[in-house]
């Protein structure tokens, strides 16, 4: 039996058909021109291929937020857990995520927008997997289903363990109202995975390879450690293998330091890094290509200055990817923010790619 925890951000979308792009802050205003509530009928949509599946039992919020629909939805395996009083805020999104991880859900369905996304994965970070069901304005994050009727396969992937790393992207909703466009990456989650049911902000990857390039990587990485030597450890999932595998917890998306197979220091900022690689002899630095850049530096890791390469050395630098994500890319970047330090780094690099596997890629500067 798998237990999935149900939340439907009710005014969710609202502003789109009225032309505020998005609904955050503005439901009044959204109201006042018009705009009628849709949320909960894509979420009934979806619910409704959920109740040809056999084995889930749902725990949910009063009212809107869920009871509602489970209830429209023909779908009786279900217990409210969480009640609302008045307007749902983005607080009762919160609190009632909170609950249902007291009660052991193995999956977090929402329906709502990158804002919804961000409240539920505020809560439970990369512990349990969380989908969206989309009904906002603007949902950049890759955590949605393609449309209400891809929820029930997805649903049918996640209980046979079928999931991904997924972006959670945080929009800048004032910017986005004056057209502009402005993200970054708010977190990576875990989402059921299904090739052509799940949106992405970059392509999608069949897990099973994925995970099997980066268990490989991680190996290769664990043999070749060597005592008493400072490891600088870069954000990503990549290196994230490699410090699961030796039994430390990583700071996704920060940059660790380990020695001897121990925390050194985690989340480190620029200081504490060119502190650490003062303090010890040797120093070394592993890290993955950012996103599907192919940035080596300058993206998401900008703790690893300019000072702190030339400190370390460019000879010292271990870079990891993926086999997916290096046939993506037909040229790396290095955006320092110091010209020579980045010609230093030649025209290619070696990138390893598996066990005792790497790969030159080439270098654009």
């Amino acid at each position: 039996m798998k237990r999935i925890g149900l939340i439907v951000n009710p005014v969710a979308g609202m502003g789109g058909s009225v032309g505020l792009k998005g609904t955050d802050g503005n439901v009044e205003e959204a109201r006042r021109r018009g705009a009628v509530p849709h949320a909960g009928d894509r979420a009934k949509a979806a619910l409704e291929q959920l109740a040809k599946i056999k084995d889930l039992i749902f725990f949910t919020c009063s009212g809107a937020m869920g009871e509602d629909v489970l209830s429209k939805s023909g779908i009786k395996g279900f217990e409210v857990v969480y009640h609302v009083t008045g307007e749902s805020s983005s607080a009762d999104t919160k609190e009632a995520v909170g609950m249902f991880l007291k009660t052991g859900v193995d999956l977090v369905l929402f329906c709502g927008g990158d804002g919804t996304a961000r409240d539920v994965f505020d809560v439970i970070g990369r512990e349990t997997p969380l989908m969206g069901i989309p009904a906002g304005v603007k949902m950049y994050s890759a955590v949605f289903a393609v449309d209400p009727a891809s929820v029930g396969d997805l649903v049918q992937a996640f209980t046979r363990g079928h999931f991904r790393d997924a972006e959670v992207m945080d929009v800048d909703e004032e910017a986005y109202r004056r057209g502009e466009l402005r993200t970054h990456l708010y977190g990576i989650a875990r989402t059921p995975a299904l090739a052509g049911k799940i949106q992405a902000a970059k392509e999608i990857y069949e897990e099973a390879d994925e995970e099997r390039a980066k268990a490989a990587i991680a190996q290769f990485i664990d043999e070749i450690l060597l005592p008493d030597v400072l490891y600088i450890i870069g954000a990503g999932t990549t290196t994230e293998a490699l410090t699961r595998r030796i039994g430390i917890k990583k700071t996704l998306l920060g940059v660790d330091a380990i020695r001897n197979r121990r925390m050194v220091a985690a989340d480190c900022d620029e200081r504490t890094l060119l502190s650490l690689a003062d303090k010890y002899k040797e120093t070394r630095i592993i890290l993955s290509l950012i996103g599907a850049q192919g940035f080596i530096l300058g993206r998401g890791n900008q703790q690893m200055s300019a000072d702190l390469v030339r400190k370390v050395g460019i000879k010292n630098i271990i870079v990891i990817a993926t086999p997916h994500k290096l046939a993506e890319l037909p040229f790396l970047y290095v955006d320092s923010g110091d010209p020579d330090l980045d010609r230093e780094f030649g025209d290619s690099i070696q990138v390893i790619s598996g066990y005792r596997i790497a790969q030159r890629k080439k270098i654009r500067h």
